[in-house]
C-alpha cells in the first residue's frame, strides 16, 4: 500500500509511525510544512530505515513565524502551502493519506487532491482547528467574525465528510464531532497519541546537556514545548518569581515564538532564574527532559475539550514527576491523575500552582514516586508495534 502521512508541525511521534510501517514493507511518504517554529522530530533517512520511507519537506513562507498571529498573512501562507502539498498528492498517486495537525484550509486542498487522485482520506483529528478559529475570531471581530468562523467550521465539516473515516486521538472528540458537525460514531477510530518510547530513554540529571547549562546541580522546573495562544505563561512567570531568591532553583523554558517571547520581555534582567532556550535537537530531548526536577505543562481553559498537550505524553517518558495545570477532565490531566505521575490543578488556580511545585521541590520520595510511575505507564502504552497495526488496519479500508 502507498501511504501518504501528513504531519503539517512535523512533530516527533508520527515518524516512528511511518518508519513501523514502512518497515512492514508499505511504501511511505511522510510529509511536512519547513519553516514551523515548533518543535521538530528527526525527519530525515537513517540508515536503519526501510527502503520504502521517504521524508518530503513542502516548501512554508520563510517568513510565516513572523506573521503567525496575523490572521490574513497567515491564512494567505497557509493557503500556498496547501496548494503545493497537493501538488506532491496528486503527483505520487498515494493509496491513503492520513494528515493530522493542520490548519483548516490547509486540510482543504490535501483533501480534494487525495480524492482525484483516487485514493482514500483519513482525517488524523489532533485539534478541532476550525472551532478553535471560530472562537477566537468571534471575540477578535465580533460580527465578521461570526461569519468567517462560520466558513471554517464549514469546510472542517466537509473534510469530515470527504474522509474514509476519521482517527480521534481521544474519545472525548466523539461528541464533538456527532454534535458540532453531525460525524456518526461509526466512522471515528480512536487512536491515542504515543511519545517514542525507544528513543527517550531515561538519563541521569547530571548530563551532558545539563552541564552544557549549569544545570546539573540545580533545582530545575523545565517546560519543552510550544507557548501559544492556548497557553497561560504567566503561570510560569511567577513560578520563577515564587522562587528567584533560591540560588539552587531554576524554571527552564525551551522554546520560541509569542510566548517565550512575552516571557523574556517580562522577566527582562530582574529574573536571572528564569533560562529561555530556543528548541533543541530532539537526539538531545532525552537529556533536556532529565535535566528537569519537576516537568510543566500547562493549557487554557477554553482549550480544555479539544486540545491534548503531547509534550506531556514526552515528559511521562522522562521518568520525572509532571506538574500541569490544565482543565480537569483534559485526557493529559487525566492520566497524570489516574496513573500517580504528578500534579494538576486547574489553569487559573495560581495559588495552587505554586503550592504544588513547592511541595514537589521538598517531597523527595514523592518525586521519585510519581518518576517512576510516570515512565511505567510510558513503557507499558507507547510500544508503537500495536500501535501501527490498528492505524495499518484502519488505512486498508474502504469508506
Amino acid at each position: 500500500m502507498r501511504i501518504l502521512i501528513h504531519d503539517y508541525a512535523g512533530h516527533a511521534f508520527p515518524t516512528a509511525l511511518s518508519r513501523e510501517l514502512a518497515a512492514r514493507g508499505h511504501e511511505v511518504a511522510h510529509v511536512f510544512a519547513s519553516d514551523l517554529q515548533t518543535p521538530r522530530g528527526d525527519l530525515k533517512r537513517r540508515d536503519t530505515d526501510a527502503p520504502g520511507l521517504a521524508f518530503h519537506e513542502i516548501p512554508m513562507d520563510p517568513d510565516y513565524p513572523r506573521y503567525k498571529y496575523s490572521f490574513l498573512r497567515r491564512r494567505s501562507m497557509e493557503i500556498g502551502y496547501g496548494k503545493r502539498a497537493a501538488a506532491f498528492i496528486r503527483e505520487w498517486k498515494p493509496d491513503a493519506v492520513l494528515s493530522g495537525n493542520t490548519p483548516t484550509e490547509v486540510q482543504e486542498p490535501i483533501t480534494r487532491a487525495t480524492l482525484a487522485a483516487g485514493g482514500r482520506f483519513y482525517y488524523w483529528l489532533q485539534d478541532f482547528y476550525s472551532l478553535a478559529v471560530d472562537k477566537l475570531l468571534r471575540k477578535k471581530m465580533p460580527g465578521i467574525g461570526h461569519a468567517v468562523g462560520a466558513w471554517y467550521r464549514f469546510l472542517e465539516g466537509r473534510q469530515f465528510r470527504r474522509s474514509s473515516r476519521i482517527v480521534a486521538i481521544t474519545g472525548d472528540f466523539g461528541p464533538i464531532l456527532a454534535g458540532e458537525f453531525g460525524v456518526a460514531p461509526n466512522r471515528v477510530a480512536v487512536v491515542p497519541n504515543w511519545a517514542l518510547i525507544e528513543e527517550l530513554p531515561m538519563h541521569d540529571k547530571d548530563n551532558a546537556w545539563a552541564r552544557r547549562h549549569d544545570l546539573h546541580d540545580k533545582f530545575v522546573y523545565l517546560y519543552s514545548g510550544t507557548i501559544g495562544m492556548k497557553h497561560n505563561p504567566a503561570l510560569i512567570l511567577e513560578l520563577a518569581r515564587k522562587f528567584s531568591g533560591d540560588p539552587k532553583v531554576r524554571v527552564v523554558v525551551v522554546s520560541e515564538g509569542i510566548g517565550a517571547e512575552w516571557l523574556r520581555k517580562e522577566a527582562g534582567d530582574t529574573l536571572p532564574n528564569l533560562v529561555i532556550l530556543p528548541y533543541q535537537p530532539f537526539a538531545e530531548l532525552p537529556q533536556v527532559l532529565a535535566t528537569g526536577d519537576v516537568l510543566v505543562g500547562i493549557l487554557e481553559p477554553a482549550a480544555g475539550t479539544f486540545s491534548v498537550p503531547s509534550k506531556t505524553l514526552s515528559y511521562l517518558c522522562a521518568g520525572r514527576p509532571l506538574l500541569l495545570a490544565v482543565p480537569h477532565d483534559n485526557l493529559a490531566a487525566r492520566i497524570t491523575r489516574d496513573e500517580g505521575a504528578g500534579v494538576t490543578v486547574e489553569p487559573h488556580d495560581l495559588d495552587g500552582f505554586i503550592s504544588a511545585a513547592g511541595t514537589l521541590l521538598t517531597d523527595t520520595p514523592r518525586r521519585v514516586e510519581t518518576g517512576r510511575n510516570a515512565r511505567a505507564y510510558a513503557e507499558k502504552t507507547f510500544s508503537i508495534g500495536p500501535t501501527a497495526t490498528t492505524f495499518e488496519a484502519i488505512l486498508a479500508k474502504q469508506a
